[in-house]
Order: structure tokens, then C-alpha cells, then sequence
């Protein structure tokens, strides 16, 4: 009887999440989708990875269109600029003309444009520094006000549930939410204890990226 019960309450979990699906975009409910499946079907998802700093993660990201980025030539400060990536990818430059730039972590688009200038310049060293970059985020599931967000800074998983008015505490199993994440042409899931940072123990905390979903599964009850 106990089963059955907890079986009924898992339908109907999934069932008002598959409702909330359609607000999303396609990729979206994609990558949500194969959350709610992890969560039902208990599949293993990898461990977050850990990061110590906020510096190494902003060094991880990859630029995108929109983020406006500045460019410091050290032994060349004429050429210093400060640039919003267009749409295209692509930033125009002095001496060179336009470059890709999204797709790159700030490190990469440093090396390219080190080759780039190297018969235009005397230092061999130029810097790419991120201004301005909005992320945006999913947040789905046992939450306040389920959504997108668009973060202008490094923001971890539970910052932008609290941006989404935090958890419904009635509903949420903030033990096993679960982050999804499109990365090297497949899709990671990983698992999150929240109840954990929640209860003031010290925690890794999990920075997002662009486009991550983040879904809160309700508890199940036992009868």
C-alpha cells in the first residue's frame, strides 16, 4: 500500500513538471527533461566539480555575444579598448580588424590575439578581462517564482534559486536538486545536498554557467 501511494505521489511530481516544461524553450526542456528522468529512475549523475575561487571559474568561462570585454595592450596602450562582443562573435579590432571572440575562454582569445599582433607589437603580452556578462539561468521545479534569471556576475546554484524567491519548503527536497548542464556536446547532470548549506555546514559551492537549468524535485510522501 505504502508503494503504491509513493508511486502515485512521483506521477503527479512529474506530471505538474512536465506542465511547467512548456514555458521553457526547446533546449531548455530538453535538458530538464533528462533531470526529471535522472530523478525518477535514480541514475548516478557525476560529482560538482569544485571550485576554490571565483578568479579560476571567471577564467573557465567562455565568452559570448554580449559580453563586453576589455582588451589592455601592456606595452601598446594605444591600442587598449573596450568592447561589446557582437552578435556575430566577433569584436573589431585596431591594426587587424575583426576576430572571433565567443566561443573562447579569456585565456584562449589572449593567445590568439598574442599571435595576431605579433608583428604589429613589441610586448608579447596582451590582456582580456570580462566587464559586463549576463547569464542566463534556468531555475525550475519546488521553487517560489520558477523562471529565467539573467546574472551580471558569478552566481552559484544557490544564489539563483534564492533570485527566484527561494524554496517552497512545503515541496522542495533541497537534498537532491539536480543542475543541467549542455557541455562538450552532452549533457551533465550533476547532484546537489543544498540542506546542507542550508544548515550552515561548510560547503563547495557550485558556480552555474550559461544556460545551466537548475530543478528542485518535491519530497515524495510515504503514507
Amino acid at each position: 500500500m505504502k508503494n503504491a501511494s509513493n508511486e502515485t505521489g512521483r506521477r503527479a511530481a512529474v506530471k505538474q513538471t512536465l506542465g511547467m516544461m512548456t514555458q521553457l524553450p526547446f533546449v531548455a526542456r530538453a535538458l530538464l527533461a533528462a533531470a526529471i528522468m535522472v530523478a525518477v529512475t535514480g541514475c548516478e549523475s557525476p560529482k560538482p566539480p569544485v571550485i576554490t575561487q571565483v578568479s579560476s571559474y571567471i577564467g573557465a568561462l567562455k565568452l559570448r555575444e554580449g559580453d563586453t570585454i576589455k582588451i589592455a595592450f601592456p606595452g601598446t596602450p594605444s591600442l587598449d579598448t573596450t568592447q561589446q562582443i557582437r552578435r556575430d562573435g566577433k569584436v573589431a579590432l585596431a591594426l587587424i580588424g575583426e576576430v572571433k571572440a565567443a566561443g573562447l575562454t579569456p585565456g584562449e582569445f589572449e593567445k590568439n590575439l598574442v599571435k595576431l599582433y605579433a608583428s604589429e607589437i613589441v610586448s608579447k603580452e596582451v590582456n582580456v578581462t570580462v566587464v559586463t556578462s549576463n547569464l542566463p539561468i534556468y531555475v525550475n521545479g519546488a521553487v517560489l517564482r520558477p523562471g529565467k534569471i539573467l546574472s551580471d556576475h558569478p552566481i552559484t546554484a544557490l544564489e539563483a534559486i534564492m533570485e527566484c524567491g527561494g524554496f517552497d519548503f512545503g515541496k522542495a527536497n533541497t537534498a537532491a536538486v539536480t543542475v543541467i548542464r549542455y557541455e562538450d556536446n552532452q549533457v551533465k547532470n550533476y547532484s546537489l545536498n543544498l540542506k546542507l548549506a542550508l544548515e550552515g555546514q561548510q560547503v563547495d559551492p557550485f558556480y552555474l554557467k550559461a544556460n545551466d537549468i537548475i530543478y528542485v524535485p518535491e519530497r515524495f510522501a510515504w503514507f
